[in-house]
């Protein structure tokens, strides 16, 4: 994996790149592995290069809240290497998944030879903290379709004249992901397949055109 294509490297130098790629570690783990636990000590990221995770938390009555789904290209943990805090959720494989570490150590020597580079990084994680804020208005303020809608939207990709979500999700990652009991998202589900707007298949969502505004 090229460093390029990960949005938080892409503002540092070739050269900087380079080094922190020479100092990552690649790991591969069975599907059904934690690779961090909500509360664990942080010692840098991860970057996925292969296979699919779950970012959730767990409530204190034992209800799992899915905060996203993550697959090639993606990384979680960034946090970690700007401060010492513990974990602020798990993550999961949901199929066996190669995955580059690159710890705080390892990062924070090459911010360290170039400081102007940290602005850039930082500037990066302040985008994906104004996303979860975004996030959490959502599951605030707008219903259960509305929040399916957004999940549609980020997750979906361009295939001819529709869109398509090939993540493999059950309905309970989905209402996991919305905040809602997967009874409610099996009903949205089966009245927007009634309506031809999407088809569900065993491994993917087909998207065949724009959801109505309301449900």
């Amino acid at each position: 994996m090229t460093l390029d294509k990960i949005e938080l490297f892409s503002g540092l130098a070739e050269a900087q790149r380079a080094q922190i790629a020479a100092q990552a570690r690649l790991r591969v783990y069975p599907a059904g592995t934690i690779v961090v636990n909500e509360g664990d000590e942080a010692h840098g990221m991860f970057i996925i290069d292969s296979g699919a995770l779950k970012v959730f938390v767990t409530e204190e009555n034992g209800k799992e809240v899915t905060l996203s789904l993550l697959g090639p290209e993606d990384y979680f943990g960034e946090l970690a290497l700007l401060d010492d805090a513990p974990r602020s959720a798990s993550v999961i494989t949901v199929e066996r998944s190669t995955l580059v570490q690159i710890s705080r150590n390892d990062f924070l020597s090459v911010l360290n030879a170039n400081p102007a580079s940290m602005q850039l990084v930082v500037r990066h994680l302040v985008g994906r903290i104004r996303e979860l804020t975004d996030n959490v208005r959502a599951l605030a303020l707008i219903d259960v379709f509305g929040r399916l809608s957004r999940v549609f939207d980020s997750l979906a990709e361009p295939e001819g004249d529709m869109r398509v979500i090939r993540r493999r999700m059950t309905q309970q990652d989905l209402a996991n992901l919305v905040g809602a009991s997967r009874e409610m998202v099996n009903r949205i589900l089966r009245e927007l397949v009634a309506g031809d707007y999407i088809e569900i298949h065993h491994h993917h969502i087909l998207l065949k055109r724009k959801l109505p505004a309301r449900w």
